[in-house]
């Protein structure tokens, strides 16, 4: 008689879904933590749930969790593009970015098994989640560093530490502080495990400068505003162009008149108008303020179409430029066109000509430091013109397109921690809002509503200082990458074959049989 083989008994799903729901539930935590919220805790509890969804996960299982925690955390932190296309286009694009952007995070949790079984095992698996930070940052097709860790954290103490080591090191300190936490509620006696208070210490013991080095100016921001129709923009040049002229007048007017300070520069918004460079409209519009003026543009050069900040001078006209080096993907420029037509609407735009020179104007008796628009995500964008000698940032951003949802809160986020990580004020000019003036603090002395016509007239501080984070930044993010691959590498020669999993204290004790 032959043996009969029995099956075994099925898993249980219900623990995999609750892990999925504490994961997703952390998630939704992280995003929780960005503005217009000031809920900056929120995301180092994020990271100790997230630590507890994958204690004991071998590979497989934490990189499950770890693609639901992102998915869940994008789909929430980028829903504005949904507003921005759902409408005419439909989710795909929302909901095809999220989850390529949550294979990243995936990629960290399933590594960090690897890393669970080293001492201080939470620093470890933090400086993995910081890797794939910078990872996405820069691949495919130029990245995608929308949802930092970093920029949640512009209201709360953490990001001192921008001016420290930049994005990384806030992202890190938050993400350490959660891990660490979670290990150390694992084993709540052993004082030794205390150290995750550490990481807030050291920020709180850390003052960003914010007083004037190099004089001050006076800067004034023109908000001329857009229609709220999405996509219907592209048919809005002319409105946008004509809303600007009008609000640029009223200035000059309300200048004359000694109702705002006289400012010593102007900024536009990007994309304001479109120009060639021969523009006596702009010329008349720019002589009537008197003072130069930052005009954010679309210019037609040789048949291509370059997003520009060019110097307005009130007397000779059109001077130096600066053109946006950083595009976007699938929107300024389309990478593999024969499949972007299922993800963007842009599909059949031509490319626009990317920049090559750093972001630096010389202006008004100032050298100042331009990102444009989503550039001031990027790490190397600002930090090359603050290094260059930018003794003041301004970042000209259309956000016209994204409607009344969070995005234009969360780039402001961004140009806050710029202004820390590099010491210096940031002027941020939105065609439809918000347009803000942010101390080198990081603290914003004024802002515009959404969707409204506005200018703001702002005294700003200038400073020649150069912080750690812009002179060793990226030598630190680096080093950040070496030593999460050198976990990696030494997890794996540990247990060679072993099915590793994380656990919820800090660092597994060896066995017998384990290789040191």
């Amino acid at each position: 008689m032959s043996d009969v083989a029995i099956a075994p008994r099925p898993t249980s799903l219900a623990p995999v879904l609750r892990r999925c729901a504490t994961a997703a539930l952390a998630g939704a935590l992280l995003h929780a933590a960005f503005p217009p919220r000031t809920l900056w805790w929120t995301a180092v509890l994020a990271f100790a749930l997230l630590w507890w969804a994958l204690r004991g996960a071998r590979v497989r299982r934490a990189a499950l969790l770890g693609f639901v925690f992102g998915f869940a955390f994008f789909l929430l932190h980028l829903l504005w593009i949904d507003d921005f296309l759902g409408r005419d286009f439909g989710p795909a694009p929302w909901l095809v970015l999220s989850a390529v952007m949550a294979l990243f995070t995936a990629g960290a949790c399933a590594l960090m098994p690897l890393v669970a079984r080293l001492p201080a095992a939470p620093v470890w698996a933090a400086l993995l989640f910081v890797l794939q930070e910078s990872a996405r940052g820069r691949v495919p097709f130029n990245g995608f560093p929308w949802g930092r860790v970093a920029f949640g954290q512009v209201e709360g103490p953490y990001l001192r530490l921008a001016a420290i080591g930049g994005a990384p090191l806030v992202s890190f300190a938050v993400v350490v502080t959660g891990f660490g936490v979670a290990a150390w509620a694992a084993r709540p006696r052993d004082a030794r495990r205390a150290w995750p208070v550490l990481p807030l210490v050291a920020a709180l013991a850390v003052a960003p400068a914010a007083d004037a080095q190099d004089g001050v100016r006076t800067v004034a921001v023109v908000q001329g505003n857009a229609p709220d129709v999405g996509l219907g923009l592209l048919d809005q040049r002319d409105t946008l162009r004509r809303n600007h002229l009008r609000v640029t007048a009223d200035l000059a007017n309300a200048i004359r008149a000694a109702e705002v300070p006289a400012p010593d520069l102007v900024v536009w918004p990007e994309s304001a108008t479109g120009t060639s460079g021969h523009d006596p409209v702009l010329d008349r519009a720019v002589a009537d303020l008197g003072v130069p003026t930052l005009v954010g543009a679309l210019r037609h050069v040789d048949g291509q179409q370059e997003n520009t900040v060019i110097a307005w001078d009130p007397r000779t006209g059109a001077g130096r430029s600066y053109v946006k080096q950083e595009l976007v993907p699938f929107a300024e420029h389309i990478p593999l066109r024969w499949l972007a037509g299922l993800v963007t609407p842009f599909a059949d735009t031509p490319d626009l000509r990317a920049g090559t020179e750093p972001g630096v104007l010389d202006v008004a008796g100032t050298r100042v430091g331009v990102g444009i628009c989503y550039e001031v995500a990027y790490d190397g964008v600002l930090r090359d013109s603050a290094a260059l000698g930018a003794r003041l940032f301004v970042v000209p951003t259309n956000n016209a397109w994204y409607g009344r949802g969070e995005m234009t809160y969360q780039q402001l986020a961004m140009a806050r921690l710029r202004a820390v990580e590099h010491g210096r004020a940031v002027v941020v000019a939105a065609i439809s809002g918000v347009s803000a003036v942010v101390r080198p603090d990081g603290g914003v002395v004024r802002s515009t509503g959404m969707f409204t016509e506005d200018t703001l007239v702002a005294t700003v501080p200038l400073r020649s200082d150069t912080t750690p984070a812009t002179r060793w930044g990226a030598l630190l993010e680096a080093l950040f990458a070496l030593a999460a691959l050198g976990a990696c590498a030494a997890g794996a020669r540990l247990r060679p074959g072993a099915g590793a999993r994380l656990r919820p204290g800090a660092g597994a004790r060896l066995r017998p049989g384990d290789r040191r």
